[in-house]
């Protein structure tokens, strides 16, 4: 990894430099950043890991039913300003390649991608079936991806024909919710041979190697109802998984390991704390945990529950949840609001973990509300704008309080008694 990469990510954790370079060693922690970036200024290099601020992802796309690059690129940029560490394209619809291309045209946080989307969507296209792709197309298409400059690809390596065995015997609710692990359960089911992606990981991670792509190995068979957390197959998959991480590890590829999906509260910090062991402190992606499956509409507030408990439990990475999840394909309002309630999961596990200046950010934020300092507050806040947004929606007769308490505002009667002692 290039000096000035670590020397950045160094001063963005106001962490010693040392710190971050012995966190890549061992593994436990990542840089998501091209080869081809290395130069370039434009790009904010992200660590992720043990001892760093928990980071967020923005998932952006299109689908075969809304197909419009000005649309993503503005999700893109709404994704930014609300303050998104990385982004990941999850298109499966209209010129995937140009609209890849695009998004990293105008982006300056890392991207991610899931190649496998691409091979089975060009192979439909031939009228073929998922069966029917070839392993050799799968690998051009991760190639094709990295040499465009893609810095991390989920790759369901852990989607394999003994978890497949095992999934078969269990009488899940809902099965697998994984677009990329549902495409190789069917394609391992239907061909009866290996996932590729498991039986040439060597090829996989002399790709990797040479574009300094980080791995993000999928969970393909992640729950998708709480009544499924943590069954035979979630476990057998993160066991695979583990393996994987030590033979990406002695190629000196940078790796980090996704989870779930749907997990009650009670179930989050033991599941964490379990992945930790078996990988040796291995980044841990994870989405959400949604901690219930009843709240259509408000899973951006159920995976900020579940993405707070997680990260207080040692999780590295949120991947956002919006409120479209499990409706539609999510809109820029959607995006701005699932990056900020990331974000808040984000440092109230931060706070918890006791992250280098998360507890010193709120103390600051406190004193300012004490000293009815409400343009520090606005300057403070996970959302500066709403923040200011709020306060405008009243004309207030007297600016230094709000419209809850007005003149029987608490702190400015105890700023008072207490200047006066």
């Amino acid at each position: 990894m290039d000096k000035n990469i670590i020397q950045k990510v160094a001063e963005s954790e106001n962490l010693p430099v040392r710190f971050i370079e012995e966190g890549l060693d061992k593994g436990t922690i990542v840089i998501p950043l091209n080869i081809q970036k290395h130069n370039n200024d434009k790009i904010k290099p992200v660590g992720i890991g043990k001892g760093l601020k928990t980071k967020v992802n923005a998932n952006i796309g299109t689908s075969p039913e809304q197909v419009s690059i000005e649309k993503e690129l503005e999700k893109l940029r709404i994704a930014i300003k609300a303050g998104t560490d990385t982004v990941m394209d999850l298109s499966t619809g209209g010129d995937i390649k140009k609209i890849r291309r695009e998004i990293l045209k105008n982006s300056i946080v890392p991207v991610g991608t899931v190649p496998i989307y691409q091979a089975i969507c060009e192979t439909l296209s031939k009228k073929k079936t998922i069966s029917e792709m070839e392993e050799e197309h799968l690998f051009s298409v991760i190639e094709e991806q990295c040499a465009d400059g893609i810095d991390f690809i989920t790759v369901h390596c852990g989607v394999t024909k003994k978890t497949v065995n095992i999934l078969k015997k269990l009488n899940r609710i809902c099965g697998v919710v994984s677009r990329g692990g549902a495409f190789l359960v069917e394609w391992i089911i239907k061909t009866n041979k290996e996932n590729p992606l498991y039986e040439k990981f060597d090829r996989l991670l002399d790709i990797a190697k040479k574009y300094n792509v980080t791995l993000s190995l999928g969970d393909g068979l992640r729950p998708g109802a709480i009544a499924d957390a943590c069954d035979n197959v979630q476990i057998g998959e993160l066991l695979v998984l583990s393996e994987l991480v030590f033979e990406a590890r002695k190629k000196n590829v940078q790796v980090m390991v996704e989870g779930p999906g749907h997990m009650p509260i009670d179930k989050i910090a033991q599941h964490v704390k379990f992945q930790k062991k078996v990988t040796k402190d291995a980044p841990f992606y994870v989405l959400g945990p949604l901690v219930t499956d009843i709240a259509p509409g408000y899973d951006h507030i159920t995976s900020a529950i579940g993405g707070a408990i997680a990260s207080a439990s040692g999780v590295d990475f949120l991947c956002y949840v919006t409120p479209s999840e499990h409706l539609h394909l999510p809109s820029v309002e959607d995006v701005y609001l699932g990056v900020i309630s990331a974000r808040i999961a984000a440092h109230a596990g931060d706070l918890a973990k006791g992250i280098k200046g998360a507890k010193q950010l709120d103390e600051k934020f406190s004193r300012m509300r004490k000293n009815l300092n409400w343009l520090m507050q606005e300057k403070l806040s996970i959302d500066p704008e709403k923040f200011r947004k709020e306060r405008e929606k009243y004309k207030l007769k007297n600016k230094n309080v709000c419209t809850m308490c007005g003149e029987y505002c608490a702190m400015r009667e105890m700023n008072k008694v207490f200047s006066s002692l």
